[in-house]
Parts: C-alpha cells; structure tokens; sequence
C-alpha cells in the first residue's frame, strides 16, 4: 500500500509546480511587458512592484529567502533598504540602475536570462528613483 502512496505523492507534487510556476503575469492575465510605465508620476505600486515581482523575485533571485546579492525586491522597504542599491532623487548613483541599464559589472538580469527587462521598464524604474523613490 506504502508503495502506491509514493507516486501519487510525485505526481502531484511535481503538478503543483508545473502549474504554480513563473508566470511573466499580474493579475492573472495581463503580460507585464505590456504595461506601459508613464515619463512622470511613476507609482512604486502600480509599476514598479509589479515588474520586481514577475522579473526579479519570483525568478527565485531577490525574494526574501534567496536575497541573491544581498537584495530583496518583494517591498518597497526592502527595495530601498540599502542607500547605496536605490539613492531617492540620484539614479546616477545607485547601483539599482547601474545593473539594470547594464553600465555595472553585475548586469541585471543576468546575460541570457529570458525575460530581460524591456527598455520602458529600465527608464520606468529610472524615472522611479529620479522621483525619489517614494512607496506610492
């Protein structure tokens, strides 16, 4: 009987990951390479959060338990918890946007991960910082 117990238990462990895994969505169903970040007034929660989350922490590197780099982006006080990863209104002095537009030895993501952060993304997150880096 043990026996019978131990594949049901793979399947449906292996099922749940299957079907629980990264998704490039928020919401459910909308793609977050479609959101448009605005030039100005860039809300932490409506657009940054969202694409931290889908690109950077469930990727399963800067979630709370992995913290790869030392850095977690699941909230905004982790996110800015260090000065010198997100510098409020100096975006040319953050690491943050030093790896994400590629100009630091730590290009973020990483070469060949497969969803890099479009171009709109990288400036919304720029704007972001240059606004101060307000959790709103």
């Amino acid at each position: 009987m043990k026996k019978f117990y131990i594949p049901i238990l793979l399947f449906s462990f292996v099922s749940v990951i299957y079907f629980n895994g990264c998704k490039d969505t928020v919401a459910g169903s909308e793609d977050i390479d479609s959101i448009i970040i605005p030039s100005s007034n860039v809300s932490f929660s409506e657009y940054i959060q969202p694409v931290f989350f889908v690109k950077c922490a469930t990727s399963g590197c800067h979630d709370d338990g992995n913290r790869a780099g030392g850095l977690s982006l699941t909230s905004w006080a982790n996110t800015v918890l260090d000065f010198s990863i997100v510098a409020p209104g100096l975006p040319n002095d953050s690491k943050l946007i030093w790896s994400i537009e590629g100009t630091s030895v730590n290009a973020m993501p990483p070469p060949g991960y497969v969803r890099p952060l479009t171009p709109n993304q990288i400036q919304g997150i720029r704007i972001w910082v240059a606004e101060g880096a307000k959790n709103n």
